[in-house]
């Protein structure tokens, strides 16, 4: 595929620091996407995806689908020739995780007692 044909493609982390700017063909998919960001996920953050389902990627407001390829998922003022588009990355774990591990948590929590006080 001719270069000019690429899109050029940064993602923002949580804390502004980025990840790329890489280059992909318009037939990428999100999916595509997502599993380069976590191949390439910076090893010195806090917060760290365990999967690309952990992943969500954000561009001009919308939360993107694993199906859509690049081309369906750029705005049209992304356009402009020789631009770097940046998508935001949000890291969320699954509903089903994020449950077991709260209650994983809650279980190891130590009992507190409770005292009231009556005012007579």
């Amino acid at each position: 595929m001719p270069e000019e044909d690429l899109v050029e493609l940064k993602f923002r982390l949580y804390d502004g620091s980025d990840v790329g700017p890489f280059h992909y063909s318009p037939t990428a998919t999100v999916s595509m996407l997502k599993e380069r960001i976590l191949s390439e996920w910076p090893k010195d953050k806090k917060i760290v995806p365990r999967t690309a389902n952990d992943i969500k990627l954000i561009n001009a407001g919308k939360i993107l689908e694993n199906g859509k390829t690049v081309a369906q998922c750029k705005a049209p003022f992304d356009d402009l020739p020789k631009s770097v588009i940046t998508m935001h990355v949000v890291v969320q774990p699954s509903p089903t995780k994020a449950r077991s591990e709260k209650k994983i948590e809650e279980d190891e929590a130590p009992q507190r007692s409770f005292c009231s006080c009556t005012i007579m």
